[in-house]
């Protein structure tokens, strides 16, 4: 048998591996923009947990075709997204860059947890008679206004390059504790008469899961990854132990030459493990559903009960139970036939 030979090991497909910047996964692109029909590309939700569903295996080449299989799934909480805002984009010398921002007058009273101006906003406001409130009322409506022609009038001189929606995420319809909620911005298809049109339209209301994604779609998902904290090179990069007689065994035989006296960036080192973002590609969309029959007695362990819409998934996500993910149309080529599955019967619910 030949000798297990790995001149370095780990993998140097993340560098550098450190905490992640926030929390919130966000998108610099999406896929599908050209389509003609505007509408979402992109959503957010709270991953639940880890389960199996029994269904049909249609793959006409695959042995178990036609009969049941258990298959392991993500479910993922998606309560509705409000639309908070409109972000118009131009071209900048590198990459995009906002031109303006338009807020709608009745904003959510939890984004004031994430938006500290808006909390200075409606301490000032206090101690106000009505009318005084109703005319400012009408102002905030003034303001909204000019805020969308503002950005009617740079879509007619072609300043404006992309649309997006700001929208909060409502923490508050689930079970998981939490109260300040993510600000995200959501992606939009069509060209931007429609995009713009379509933001109006939906500025102040609420966006479901279902107007962006379809059961059978297959989609990116984007996490923070679990936590470790401070490892050694063994977790962290999977370097193989020294023999039991060596003087310590859990580290890297050699670090670098003495001349040059060097450490390369390529040798592992101990330092921060989990909490990376992490994109996973091509994951199926099993379901989309309201049925709250899918919780199990006393709820999902680590999370609760699902009271809103959800989401299931193939495979595994990144992030631990209650981590807020976002999700995409995916970016690379559908799998082939293989991931024909179909009619998803059974969903286990035992904990």
């Amino acid at each position: 048998m030949a000798k297990i030979h790995k001149p370095r090991s780990g993998s140097l497909a993340f560098y550098p591996r450190k905490r992640a910047k926030k929390e919130t996964p966000t998108f610099k692109n999406v896929n599908g923009k050209d389509a003609e029909e505007v509408k979402p590309l992109n959503f957010y939700g709270y991953k639940v947990g880890m389960t199996h569903v029994i269904a049909s295996d249609m793959h006409k080449k695959s042995p178990t075709y036609g009969q049941k299989v258990a298959m392991p799934v993500t479910i993922i909480e998606t309560p509705p997204l409000v639309v908070v805002g409109i972000r118009a984009y131009g071209k900048a010398s590198e990459g995009l860059r906002v031109l303006t921002d338009v807020l709608s007058e009745d904003l959510p009273k939890e984004l004031a947890r994430r938006i500290k101006t808006l909390s200075k906003r409606s301490a000032k406001g206090k101690g106000k008679k009505e009318s005084k409130e109703s005319a400012k009322k009408e102002e905030e409506k003034g303001a909204e206004g000019e805020g969308v022609e503002k950005i009617k009038e740079l879509i007619e001189k072609g300043e404006v390059y992309e649309i997006r929606l700001l929208a909060g995420m409502q923490p508050k319809l689930t079970t998981i504790g939490k109260k300040r909620p993510e600000l995200v911005e959501i992606h939009l298809s069509g060209s931007i008469e429609k995009q713009f049109e379509y933001a109006k339209e939906k500025l102040g209301k609420e966006l479901s899961v279902k107007e962006a994604f379809e059961e059978k779609d297959f989609l990116d998902v984007k996490g923070v990854t679990k936590g470790k904290g401070f490892q050694g090179v063994i977790k962290r990069f999977g370097v193989k132990m020294h023999r039991p007689k060596a003087k310590e065994r859990r580290v890297v035989g050699s670090i670098g030459p003495w001349h040059p006296a060097t450490v390369m960036w390529t040798v592992p080192r101990p330092g921060q493990a989990g909490y990376h973002t992490r994109t996973e590609y091509n994951k199926k969309l099993l379901k989309i559903s309201d049925d709250t029959s899918v919780n199990p007695k006393g709820g999902w362990k680590n999370y609760g009960l699902i009271k809103n819409e959800y989401i299931i998934v193939e495979g595994s996500v990144p992030g631990p139970s209650k981590r807020c993910v976002a999700f995409r149309k995916s970016a690379r080529p559908a799998p082939l036939e293989h991931h024909k599955i179909e009619e998803v019967e059974i969903i286990a619910t035992k904990q």
